[in-house]
C-alpha cells in the first residue's frame, strides 16, 4: 500500500533504500542541512519534491513531521527498459499502455486489472499530473498491480518518440478519429494511449501518435469511462495478436 513516511531520518532512509517514492513534501521555508540532504537524495532518485505549508503537514502527520514527509509507492516502479526486456524474454512484440495524465486511481486500478488479463508488458505514466501507485490503485486492481510493470517518465512526448524509434506503433484513442478501432491494424509492437478523464490526450501526445482510432457509439453519452474504453481497446489488440 502507499504509506506516508514522515520525519527527516525516516524519509532520508526511505530514499536511500531505493524503494519507489511517489512524492516528497517539504515545509515551505525549510532549508537547513538535513533538508538539503533529503532534497539532494530526492533529486538523485528522480522523485518529485513539492513545497507545502506546515499546516498541511501538521494535518497529515499530527505535527511530528520535522518539516518533511514522503509518500512511498504501493509497489516498486519498473523502468521502460525492463518493460521492453520482458516482451523480449517472452519473444512477443511489446504491448504497452500509456496513460496520459489519468487522475482517477480507480480507473488506474481497473486498467491494470485488464492489462494483466490480456498480457500487457507494461504501463507508462507521467511523473507529474498523474495518479500514482497508491493504496486505492492497488485495491481496485485486485492484485494486478503486483504483476504489471509500471514505469514513470518525465517527458511523455520524448518517450513516445523513443518507442517509435524502436519500431513500435503509437495508437491513440480519440472520439473524433476517422478510423473505427475494428478497422485498424493493431498487430505488432504497439503503444496504446488512454487519455485523461474528460480531457483526453494532450496536444503533444496526439501529435506523436501514428494513428488515432475511435470506439463508435450511438447513445446520448459521447464518451466512455477511461477504464472501460481502455478495456475495449486492449481486448481488440489482444484478439488481433492472438488470432
Amino acid at each position: 500500500m502507499e504509506d506516508l513516511i514522515f520525519g527527516r531520518n525516516a524519509v532520508a532512509e526511505l530514499l536511500k533504500s531505493r524503494h519507489s517514492v511517489n512524492k516528497i513534501l517539504i515545509a515551505e521555508g525549510s532549508r537547513d542541512g538535513s533538508i538539503q540532504k533529503i532534497f539532494a537524495l530526492a533529486k538523485t532518485a528522480g522523485v518529485i519534491v513539492e513545497f507545502t505549508n506546515r499546516d498541511k503537514l501538521d494535518k497529515l502527520c499530527g505535527g511530528r513531521h520535522q518539516g518533511v514527509a514522503a509518500y512511498a509507492a504501493a509497489i516498486d516502479y519498473s523502468t521502460l527498459e525492463e518493460i521492453l526486456e520482458l516482451a523480449e524474454s517472452k519473444q512477443e512484440p511489446p504491448f504497452i499502455i500509456l496513460l496520459d495524465e489519468l487522475e482517477d486511481p480507480q480507473n488506474f486500478g481497473a486498467i491494470l486489472r485488464t492489462a494483466e488479463a490480456v498480457g500487457v508488458h507494461g504501463v507508462i505514466i507521467p511523473k507529474r499530473r498523474s495518479v500514482q501507485l497508491n493504496a486505492t490503485v492497488f485495491k481496485t486492481s485486485a492484485g494486478a498491480a503486483q504483476y504489471v510493470k509500471v514505469a514513470q517518465v518525465t517527458n511523455v512526448a520524448q518517450t513516445l518518440k523513443q518507442l517509435r524509434g524502436f519500431g513500435l506503433k503509437v495508437v491513440g484513442s480519440d472520439m473524433d478519429a476517422a478510423i473505427d478501432f475494428k478497422q485498424a491494424d493493431l498487430t505488432g509492437g504497439i503503444v496504446l494511449i488512454i487519455g485523461s478523464e474528460g480531457k483526453g490526450m494532450r496536444r503533444l501526445t496526439r501529435e506523436n501518435c501514428d494513428e488515432l482510432i475511435k470506439i463508435p457509439m450511438v447513445g446520448k453519452i459521447n464518451s466512455l469511462n477511461a477504464s472501460v474504453a481502455g478495456a475495449v481497446l486492449m481486448y481488440e489488440i489482444f484478439s488481433q495478436r492472438r488470432y
